[in-house]
């Protein structure tokens, strides 16, 4: 029997250990983020897939940091054949790396070498890309650099979000890792270096990157606004306080205003002028209150606002 210890935090990575457990390979733990406060009033909250170990019954390790942890030796001394990770948080030291027989492997939400780093979904959302995937590959110390061992394609709809595009691709990873995983077990699996001259990196959101630029067109702030949904959200400013901009849609309405003034209220929607185009904002949060539709916002505290005032 294959002994594997699973390394994952957020939803994404759910389906993942629930099929590793299901399929019946040996779990021997499961290492996850520490819990962190959530919210406003700031409870302290698990991860998701601490909570779906603990559902498992898994014994679960929650290192700070794993380089020279107590948590690193603990990992070490389980003497796992196989390490997997997907959307796990950290980068793994050497030393682990090189521990277990068939080495550590990762379900990485793109298309290597395509948008290495901590926030490919969000990246390829916010980029208007038409589809991306899921990469099966070997963990290297250099970031998402290992060979690549298996890869499936997913559309990205129009309609699509980043929180619609993590479900998607969560399937997806989970479904490939099930079928690729026999092969890794048996050293059957193919392998290809990745080619470093078409690496493409997708940071951890920026707040530079949360804000709107109205002088940007239409479509790409409607990717921006998808691409952070549902979080972090994109933002914009008004009066001088912020306004988050929750959903969009590229207008048909052509105006000679300058960007980022309001040049139409409707019924359900505030439309704006971009650097080309115009966008209507139909759900907003503005500051200190809770999201709502254009609709409520317009009917209440926002029936002030005109045609010809202006976001920041």
């Amino acid at each position: 029997m294959t002994k594997i210890i699973f390394m994952g935090t957020p939803e994404f990575s759910v389906g993942v250990l629930t099929m590793l457990y299901s399929e019946g390979y040996e779990i021997l733990a499961v290492v996850t983020q520490p819990d962190r406060p959530v919210g406003r009033k700031r409870v302290l909250t698990p991860p998701p897939v601490k909570e779906e170990a603990v559902r498992l019954g898994l014994p679960v390790i929650q290192p700070e940091k794993l380089k020279g942890s107590a948590e690193l030796q603990e990992i070490l001394d389980l003497q796992p054949d196989l390490i997997v990770t997907a959307a796990f948080g950290q980068l793994l030291p050497n030393e682990l790396l090189e521990a277990p027989k068939l080495g550590c492997i990762n379900v990485h939400a793109s298309l290597l070498p395509n948008y290495r780093g901590g926030a490919p979904i969000h990246q390829a959302v916010m980029d208007g890309k038409k589809e991306t995937g899921v990469t099966i590959m070997y963990m290297a110390e250099k970031l998402d650099a290992g060979d690549i061992i298996s890869q499936v394609t997913t559309p990205i709809e129009e309609t699509d979000d980043t929180g619609t595009m993590f479900t998607k691709l969560s399937i997806a990873g989970t479904t490939l890792l099930k079928e690729t995983l026999p092969s890794i077990i048996a050293g059957t699996n193919e392998r290809t270096v990745q080619d470093e001259t078409q690496v493409t990196f997708a940071r951890n959101i920026s707040r530079e990157q949360e804000r709107i630029d109205w002088t940007s067109s239409a479509s790409s702030i409607y990717n921006q606004v998808r691409g952070l949904h549902p979080w972090p959200v994109a933002y914009t400013k008004f009066a001088g306080d912020q306004v988050k901009i929750w959903w969009t849609q590229v207008t048909e309405q052509i105006s000679d205003a300058t960007p980022g003034e309001i040049i139409g209220l409707e019924k359900d929607r505030i439309i704006v002028q971009t650097g080309e185009g115009a966008l209507a904002i139909t759900d907003l949060q503005p500051a200190g209150k809770k999201r709502m539709t254009a609709t409520v916002f317009l009917n209440g505290i926002g029936s002030k606002w005109q045609v010809g005032d202006k976001f920041e």
